[in-house]
């Protein structure tokens, strides 16, 4: 079942529960507030690191678009900020939802654990039996071979940059 992407993006955001240890954690109740100067402090620290980074992107664009950019950048005036502070803004949103939807390459093990298995199934003559016997797995494994074969082609193709043969001149 696929949820749809409203309610994957509420569970990103949503801040996570950190499991209960051993010891007691110090309960925070609505009267204490945390300090307020040491979190403007951060804030504006953050936001001078987003600034200057993104000051840099800018100057780059305008650099690599010429004077089509520089006045492209001219033309957003006192806009510039705010569009810069909300790209941020939603760089890290999906950063979050990057890893809370666990978007991230396998490790290495598990390439390692998946062709191990193939291999040793491969080598076995009992599989071969049993997938001869019976005939739905048969033809998957045959569909699975197709689209493997099809995709290697593809990629033959891609990397000559031909469709048939490599061009010489």
């Amino acid at each position: 079942m696929v949820r749809p992407i409203s309610a994957r993006l509420a569970q990103a955001v949503r801040p996570r529960r950190l499991p209960q240890s051993s010891m007691r954690q110090q309960q925070r109740f609505a009267s204490s507030t945390p300090n307020t100067e040491e979190l403007q402090k951060k804030a504006q620290e953050t936001l001078a690191s987003v600034q200057k980074g993104l000051g840099k992107a800018f100057e780059a664009g305008k650099k690599f678009l010429g004077p089509a950019g520089e006045k492209a950048g001219n033309l957003l005036g006192s806009y510039r900020e705010p569009l810069l502070y909300n790209f941020a803004v939603f760089r890290e949103v999906l950063k979050q939802v990057y890893v809370a939807e666990r978007l991230q390459p396998p490790p290495l093990s598990a390439f390692s654990s998946v062709y191990s298995t193939l291999w040793a199934r491969a080598r076995n003559p009992q599989y071969w039996r049993e997938l001869v016997r019976s005939q739905g797995d048969l033809t998957k494994v045959g569909i699975y071979a197709v689209e493997a074969y099809g995709i290697f082609k593809i990629g033959e193709i891609i990397g000559r940059r031909s469709l048939v043969g490599y061009n010489v001149q």
